[in-house]
């Protein structure tokens, strides 16, 4: 195996580390009135905390990400974290000049407390034992991660899609401690088109034979439903124009169709692909906890239906960055969030970029998002030294 050259603008060798707490009697009280505890947050962070406190950034990930979100784990490795065209020397996140701190989730399964944590109350892994999360929960829990890291304020709270509600319930729900919020590819609440997809992903996941009530840790696991939760899944994170110019009509192994039922087009075999990768890093119990959590998020019904209540006591500025070829998240669903913030008459940039690549271009290495996010950092940071 080939030794990657870590280049001048990367992070380098990062470790992932774990805090935990809320141990029992004093477990994390959730939304749904259930405990958990103990509470074990995996996190990685890039740069120093400055000796002010005044540069630190939370990064929050999407539905499948974890809290590797720059960097390489050994000189071996082959892939960077999921963030790593935004974060490093020089970046948008540059971390010559700020301390990043990326946190992962509870429910999942990347070193957090989740469904196959074990359960102190029966010594076994969870299943569906674990609560019901809540995006509202998991941030509660990054709070204590956050002031575990000596941090009282953070310079901003970012992340995509699920990233991006996180980084919005952080605003809400601790006004005092975010002084700006950069939210992209997301949303106040998903669409009942977007729930729908959910739950067909994890229908796919229930049926499978090895699901076993979600007690499969000892014995074969539900593999196919969750490959075929991914397959759904992919799709929505793409654009149509994209899947057509990627794939088109192709065949994969020969010009004329073989007149059967294999996975003859391109675009078949890449799903397939996506879909077999995905059960190797992830586990399906995870995948049922943290669609569901994206399906309850609603700042509106938080609010009596009004998203104007919600922001109306965040303290923060914000920059809202769309996509528009993003069917899951539609732009229109972003300008709802500024038309509630200047309402309320917070300081908000809004930027829509005209893109073909769909739902997934914040992951994507795009110059204008970059350079967004720079100067919104740029800005923001200055208002600290003043």
């Amino acid at each position: 195996m080939s030794t990657v050259k870590f280049s001048e603008n990367s992070v380098g060798l990062v470790e992932t580390r774990s805090y935990t707490f809320a141990r029992p009697p004093r477990e994390l009280r959730l939304v749904s009135g259930k405990t958990l505890g103990p509470v074990t947050l995996a996190y990685e962070t890039y740069g120093e905390l400055a000796p002010e406190g005044n540069n630190a950034i939370l990064v929050l990930h999407a539905l499948s990400g974890s809290a590797h979100a720059a960097g390489f784990h050994s000189p071996d490795d082959q892939y960077p974290g999921w963030w790593d065209y935004y974060i490093g020397p020089g970046k948008a996140f540059d971390t010559d000049k700020y301390f990043v701190i990326s946190s992962n989730v509870i429910g999942g399964c990347t070193g957090s407390t989740g469904p196959a944590s074990t359960n102190p109350a029966t010594d076994r892994e969870y299943g569906l034992e674990f609560p019901i999360v809540t995006i509202q929960d998991m941030v509660n829990a990054q709070w204590h991660l956050v002031r575990h890291l000596g941090i009282r304020k953070l310079l901003a709270v970012t992340g995509g899609s699920m990233g991006g509600m996180q980084a919005l319930q952080w605003a809400i729900s601790y006004p005092e401690m975010v002084q700006s919020v950069i939210a992209l590819a997301s949303s106040s609440s998903l669409s009942a088109q977007g729930i729908a997809f959910n739950e067909v992903g994890r229908q796919a996941i229930f049926r499978d034979p090895h699901f076993n009530g979600g007690d499969y840790y000892t014995g074969k696991r539900p593999d196919d439903g969750l490959s075929l939760a991914r397959m759904i899944a992919h799709i929505t994170y793409l654009s149509d124009k994209l899947m057509h110019e990627k794939f088109g009509r192709k065949l994969r192994n020969h010009e004329l169709p073989a007149f059967n039922f294999n996975s003859e087009f391109m675009v078949e075999s890449y799903l397939h692909h996506q879909g077999i990768k995905f059960v190797n890093r992830f586990d399906a119990n995870s995948y049922l906890y943290i669609s569901k959590a994206i399906d309850y998020f609603d700042l509106k019904a938080d609010y009596n239906g009004s998203l104007v209540a919600a922001f109306e006591s965040v303290a923060s500025d914000f920059l809202i960055i769309s996509y528009t070829s993003d069917w899951l998240y539609p732009s229109e669903q972003s300008v709802e969030i500024v038309k509630a913030l200047r309402t309320n008459g917070k300081n908000v940039v809004y930027t829509e970029i005209e893109t073909d690549f769909g739902h997934d271009t914040f992951l994507l290495d795009d110059e204008r998002t970059q350079r967004n996010i720079s100067n919104f950092l740029r800005s923001e940071f200055e208002k600290t030294r003043a």
